[in-house]
């Protein structure tokens, strides 16, 4: 039923179920890149919709978090460590902009995010992603 109410959730969770690994991580930092621009864009307009400026910045630290659980220590050696020290960053800056309401730090994750997301659609169109999907716990669905 909830399908035929709402066409675009459904469309975007067969999208999201049928994904290859490296688009799934497109995915997820493409959500991480909306929700902080969205962050960035109310506070920069001296918003009062603080609510909405700390849900998506939860929201980008809960893909931050997601993208870190993913990571194969085993597979991806000195990578996945790289990977996990950026993620840990990004979420320590998140978190600092998200208490004092600063953008600058916001912006740097961004920029990362941005770069990344780039890099890995290159690698989600390459060979390399014929690799098994994973399962992840962060509903980018909508």
């Amino acid at each position: 039923m909830s399908v035929l109410r709402n066409p675009l959730n459904a469309y975007r969770e067969v999208s999201v179920r049928t994904a290859t690994q490296g688009k799934l991580i497109v995915m997820l930092y493409d959500e991480a890149v909306k929700q902080l621009d969205l962050a960035i864009s109310l506070l920069s307009q001296k918003s009062k919709q603080l609510d909405k400026v700390h849900n998506a910045l939860i929201k980008t630290q809960d893909i931050i978090t997601e993208l870190m659980t993913g990571l194969d220590f085993d597979r991806g050696g000195e990578m996945a460590r790289n990977l996990m020290s950026l993620y840990v960053f990004f979420n320590e800056k998140i978190r600092d902009g998200n208490m004092k309401k600063d953008i600058e730090p916001l912006k740097l994750v961004r920029s990362f995010v941005a770069d990344l997301r780039s890099a890995w659609v290159q690698i989600a169109n390459s060979k390399v992603d014929e690799m098994p999907r994973p399962q992840l716990g962060v509903n980018i669905a909508g």
